[in-house]
C-alpha cells in the first residue's frame, strides 16, 4: 500500500463528530450508527450549558464554533450539528470556518417535509430558539415557496422526553421497544394536545419533529395528530445526508472495520450521562469522559 493510499484509508476510517446541547443529539448518533454501522463516532453532549433553546443565538453560535473546532482537533472527518437550535445559530459560520464538511439537522428535515407534503401545509414543532430563528420556515419555503409553514414552540416536550427516560426502569436495550408505554400517559397526552391541536386545526398533513429529543415522543405525538399526518424525523434525515456525503466523497470507512465510539459530556455527572444516554442509544455507552470547555 503506497503512502497516498494509506493516508486515504486513515482519513476514511476517521470518526464522524456529532454534538448537541445534551442527550437529544444521541437520537441522531443512533440513526447514523444504524445507517452506517462501520463508522466511528465522537459524540459531545454539552450538558453543562444545556438547554440551548432559550439562549441568545449569538451565544449558541459561539458554542458551535468552539465544539466544532475541538472535534476537528480530535481528528474527525465530518461534523454533524445534532441540535436544531445550534444548527440555526451556527451552521453557516461552522461551514465557513471548519476544514471538514459540516451539516446540521434543519435542512435534511425541511427537504423531507417539502417532498412528503401533499396539501402543502407543514407544521414544525421545536424549541423556542429554533422557532424564533425561522430556520425551518425559510428552509422549507426555499425548496417550495408555495408551502405554508405553521411553527410552534413546544419546550415541554424536551422535559417529557427526559422525564420518560428517567421513569423507564427496564434494560437499556429494551427502551426503544417500550417507548409507547413510557410516554402514553394522560398527563403527557394533555400537554401534547394543548401544543398540537392548533396545528391540527390548520390542516397540516406533515409535521417536522424539529428537536432531536422529539423522535423519542413519536408514539405520543402521532397519537394526538393522527395517522394521516406524516411525522418527519430530522435525526433520520440527517443520517441519510451523512451517508450520501461520505459516499459521494469516497470517504466511507472500510466495510470490514469495527467502529470505535467515544462519548464526552461537559457536565459533572458523567455516570448520569452514561446511564441516561445509553437508553437513548439503546446500547451500553461504555466509558464516558468529562470534557472541560471554557
Amino acid at each position: 500500500m503506497d503512502i497516498l493510499t494509506q493516508d486515504n484509508t486513515s482519513f476514511n476510517n476517521a470518526p464522524i463528530g456529532v454534538f448537541d446541547s445534551g442527550f437529544g443529539g444521541l437520537t441522531v448518533a443512533r440513526e447514523i450508527m444504524r445507517a452506517l454501522p462501520h463508522e466511528s463516532i465522537v459524540y459531545v453532549g454539552d450538558t453543562a450549558r444545556c438547554p440551548y433553546g432559550p439562549r441568545d443565538l449569538s451565544e449558541v453560535d459561539g458554542f458551535v464554533q468552539q465544539i466544532g473546532s475541538w472535534l476537528v482537533d480530535r481528528g474527525v472527518k465530518m461534523v454533524v450539528i445534532a441540535c436544531n437550535t445550534a444548527t440555526a445559530a451556527g451552521l453557516a459560520n461552522a461551514q465557513r470556518n471548519l476544514p471538514v464538511p459540516v451539516i446540521g439537522v434543519v435542512e435534511p428535515g425541511a427537504r423531507a417535509a417539502a417532498m412528503v407534503t401533499r396539501n402543502r401545509k407543514v407544521g414544525v414543532i421545536a424549541t423556542k430558539g429554533t422557532v424564533e430563528s425561522n430556520a425551518y420556515s425559510k428552509a422549507i419555503r426555499h425548496i417550495d415557496a408555495g408551502i405554508t409553514v405553521f411553527s410552534t414552540a413546544t419546550p415541554r416536550f424536551v422535559e417529557i422526553a427526559e422525564l420518560g427516560i428517567r421513569m423507564s426502569d427496564g434494560p437499556i436495550e429494551s427502551f426503544w421497544s417500550e417507548m409507547s408505554k413510557v410516554y402514553i400517559r394522560p398527563e403527557f397526552e394533555e400537554i401534547a394536545r394543548d401544543y398540537l391541536e392548533p396545528l391540527r386545526r390548520c390542516g397540516v398533513d406533515t409535521l417536522v419533529l424539529g428537536c432531536t429529543h422529539y423522535p423519542l415522543l413519536k408514539a405520543l405525538i402521532g397519537g394526538v395528530v393522527g395517522r394521516e399526518v406524516v411525522l418527519v424525523s430530522s435525526a433520520q434525515e440527517a443520517a441519510r445526508d451523512v451517508a450520501e456525503i461520505l459516499a459521494r466523497r469516497g470517504a466511507s470507512a472500510c466495510p470490514d472495520r469495527e467502529p470505535e465510539h467515544e462519548f464526552f459530556t461537559t457536565g459533572d455527572d458523567v455516570a448520569e450521562f452514561r446511564d441516561f444516554g445509553g437508553r437513548v442509544l439503546g446500547m451500553n455507552m461504555g466509558e464516558v469522559e468529562h470534557l472541560d470547555l471554557p
